[in-house]
């Protein structure tokens, strides 16, 4: 079966932010990472050479892993992260063109949002799930609000100051993932430690989804 963001999300639902990332270093820690669980990778378009560690984990974790960018502003990053075999396209905004040139290239659209206004028109053009960002300035108490109006089926996610500790009253409320950045991967972390990072807050979900079905 072929690996789609609902299936990888039930699977694990954490996306990997590895901001800062090189590419002589990226696969090895995007291994360590798969390795844990986590089977959705971004790589910001403000890191160094994004586009090329894109590339590389585009051919080296296919069929494994979504693989894509994050930071995309314009049309244009777009277009370069598609020709680079990147499939997926985060955003810290919500940008319709942004969206709408992800849809027509077939590709994953996760634009942030912030609002209820920008969460309908994201999903207006196509958005695939929704980011909420910084969340650290949105309780769960608001997320649960906002979700009481958006359809059933949209997929949201938070992003921002996500952590073990920060993580189960979001889900409480029904978040379906969460990003997480600067408490897997820094750089300079090296990829045995982003393993241990990584396996840490696989676990703590895993426990947490076994206390929520217990």
């Amino acid at each position: 079966m072929s690996l789609t963001l609902a299936s990888a999300l039930a699977e694990m639902p954490l996306v990997a932010i590895l901001r800062g990332v090189k590419p002589d270093e990226v696969e090895a820690i995007a291994e360590a990472i798969v390795a844990a669980g986590i089977r959705i990778l971004e790589v910001p378009l403000n890191s160094p050479d994004p586009l090329r560690s894109i590339g590389l984990l585009a051919r080296g974790l296919a069929g494994r892993a979504l693989v894509g960018a994050g930071t995309v502003l314009t049309v244009d990053d777009v277009a370069g992260v598609a020709e680079a075999g990147g499939t997926v396209i985060v955003s810290p905004n919500t940008d319709v063109e942004v969206i709408r040139a992800s849809k027509a290239r077939g590709l994953l659209s996760l634009p942030g949002f912030f609002t209820p206004t920008e969460a309908f028109a994201a999903l207006d053009a196509g958005a695939d799930a929704l980011k909420l960002f910084p969340a650290e300035m949105a309780s769960p108490v608001a997320v649960k609000a906002m979700r009481a109006v958006l359809p059933r089926s949209t997929k949201v996610l938070v992003v921002g100051g996500v952590s073990p500790q920060t993580i189960p009253p979001y889900l409480a409320v029904g978040v379906d993932g969460f990003g997480v950045g600067s408490d897997l991967y820094a750089a300079g972390r090296s990829a045995a430690e982003v393993g241990e990072r990584a396996a840490a807050l696989t676990a703590a979900i895993r426990a947490l989804n076994g206390e929520r079905t217990a």
